[in-house]
Order: C-alpha cells, then sequence, then structure tokens
C-alpha cells in the first residue's frame, strides 16, 4: 500500500508554497507519507485498529513516497525489514510508476514546449528545468484546475479531463453513516477550493493577490515570505509566471465546480453541519452538483435548494 505525497524539485522557486503542498504549510508531503507508513507498520497500532474492528492482513505493507511533480518521478522510501518480504511487489510498482511517469510527462511536454522530443529525451529536458536557477516555468503546478469529483472512478474514467479536474473515488452506498463523506466535504473538498481560490484570485488582480514578477523575487527572513523587488509589503499568491506564459493566461479564473454522487439529503446533512462548507455553498464561492446515477440527472445546489442544472 503506497501513501505517496508531493513535491517539486525546484531550484528557482522562492515562493515554495506554490509548487510544493499548499497543505502541507508549502513544504512537501514525503515527511507525512513516511510518518503515516511507519504508524501503521507498527504491530502495537495493528492491534488498537484491530481492537476497533479494522483488521490489516499481516501480510500488507504500508510505504512512504515522494511524487515528484516536476519530473513526474515516484521514490518509494522502503526501509525496515518488509523490503525484502515484498521485494517482488516493489519491482512490480517501480515499473508500474515509471510508466505511469513516461505517460504524464508526455502529456505535459506541449504545454512546456518540449512535444517533439523522445521519452528519454524528454525526461531529461524535466530533469534539467528543475536544477536550473534561470528557469521561472519549471513545471506548471496546478494552473487550470477548474473542478472537483467525489465519485466512482468509473464515472470518468473514459472522459480526457486534461489536468483539470481533482478526483476523489468515493462509493455513497459503501458509506454508511455518511462519515466518509463528512471527511471529503470538510477536508478535501475545501482544501481543492483553497487552490483554486488562489488561483482565480491570483488571475484576477496579481497586484493585490498574487505576488508580481518571480525574477525579482527576494526571499524574506529564510522563509517568512518574498518582497518583489528589494522591498515592500510581502507578496501573497502566486507568482505571473505561474499564470502566463509570456503571450496568454494559461489558468481561466473560474470558482470550482464540485461534482458529488450521494443523496441530496445526505450533502444537505454535512451542509448545514459546517459552517465553513455552508459559507463556500450559499455564498456560491464553490458551485456545487450533485450526480443521480441511477436517474441519469444532474443537480445544482443554491442557497434556496436543490434545482435541475439545465
Amino acid at each position: 500500500m503506497l501513501l505517496v505525497g508531493h513535491g517539486s524539485e525546484t531550484k528557482n522557486n522562492a515562493y515554495a508554497a506554490g509548487l510544493d503542498c499548499g497543505a502541507c504549510g508549502g513544504q512537501p508531503g514525503d515527511v507525512n507519507a513516511r510518518a503515516a507508513a511507519a504508524l501503521l507498520n507498527d504491530a502495537t497500532v495493528r492491534a488498537a485498529l484491530a481492537a476497533r474492528g479494522i483488521e490489516v492482513p499481516t501480510t500488507t505493507l504500508f510505504v512512504g513516497a515522494l511524487h515528484n511533480t516536476t519530473t513526474d518521478h515516484v521514490t518509494l522510501f522502503d526501509e525496515g525489514a518488509g523490503a525484502e518480504t515484498h521485494r517482488a511487489d516493489f519491482v512490480n510498482a517501480w515499473a508500474v510508476l515509471e510508466r505511469a511517469g513516461v505517460a504524464t510527462r508526455r502529456a505535459r511536454a506541449p504545454r512546456l514546449g518540449l512535444a517533439e522530443l523522445s521519452d528519454a529525451k524528454l525526461q531529461a529536458a524535466v530533469v534539467k528545468r528543475a536544477r536550473n536557477w534561470a528557469e521561472v516555468r519549471p513545471e506548471w503546478g496546478l494552473a487550470g484546475n477548474a473542478a472537483f469529483i467525489i465519485a466512482p472512478r468509473e464515472r470518468s474514467r473514459h472522459i480526457d479531463l486534461e489536468g483539470r479536474v481533482f478526483l476523489h473515488d468515493y462509493r455513497f452506498d459503501d458509506d454508511k453513516d455518511q462519515a466518509i463523506l463528512e471527511a471529503i466535504m470538510t477536508g478535501p473538498l475545501v482544501v481543492a477550493h483553497w487552490i483554486n481560490f488562489q488561483y482565480y484570485a491570483s488571475t484576477v488582480d496579481n497586484a493585490r493577490y498574487g505576488c508580481g514578477n518571480k525574477v525579482l523575487h527576494n526571499i524574506v527572513g529564510g522563509h517568512l515570505g518574498v518582497f518583489e523587488g528589494n522591498g515592500g509589503d510581502l507578496r501573497i499568491g502566486l507568482s505571473l509566471q505561474s499564470l502566463n506564459d509570456g503571450e496568454r493566461w494559461v489558468h481561466s479564473p473560474l470558482r470550482l465546480a464540485v461534482f458529488i454522487e450521494a443523496s441530496q439529503a445526505a450533502i444537505d446533512a454535512v451542509i448545514e453541519k459546517h459552517p465553513k462548507v455552508r459559507e463556500l455553498v450559499d455564498n456560491e464561492w464553490i458551485h456545487l452538483f450533485q450526480l443521480d446515477a441511477g436517474e441519469r440527472t444532474l443537480f445544482t445546489r443554491r442557497s434556496d435548494g436543490w434545482k435541475p442544472a439545465v
């Protein structure tokens, strides 16, 4: 079982939170992934889980990992005795991750201006970009994000989402007390909104809510923040280089569209229980939709309730 954090290998990245994990305070997620794996491999923790009715098979090994979003390479931290007992599993995982990395680099290549390169040269090029101090656009991060789908993966597997959609595999029928739905709507949904609105605000008014020209940034206090130039206010938001390719905007400022395959009653219960989520919905900071797979219909929720989305 892989627990994969993410981080950006970027030499020219004074504004670290823009490309590393925003939910981790602008840090890569490998520490969290490795800590969680160590806990879940601990015999005492597993015994406590079993006492609560959660049985983890003795043959299961949790492994922390880090996805480098600049190069699309995944590092597996295979510490401990389990690394030897699961060696065949590691070999298979490395092969699968390598194929995924090749496919992902190929999908991202046109936006980086590298589409004409072979797979091997493309891999070398993205590594070079990551280590080049003069490169202000080593990757595009989450520019273009527009939606969040909370539903079984098969609902969207056949669609080319163009890297613009957050995905959370969720099955309402397996969530008897809707505790999982509540955790998703109060956790990942809120984080997806944070990300979406950071891009939205930075694009709409970069002078106030973005951080200007990355080339002019100077780091303040180690990691406290950045100035644009040699003084002024600490800058917030994203740089122009994360939003614009020099000729056009690569991010369209759209408020996050959230699609949930669950009953309206279950969604409403979470909204009513959590004022912060209700504010996002009722004030239309996000656009919320309910997917009814049985009826093949789509509803949207406003402050005055659910209506067919037509």
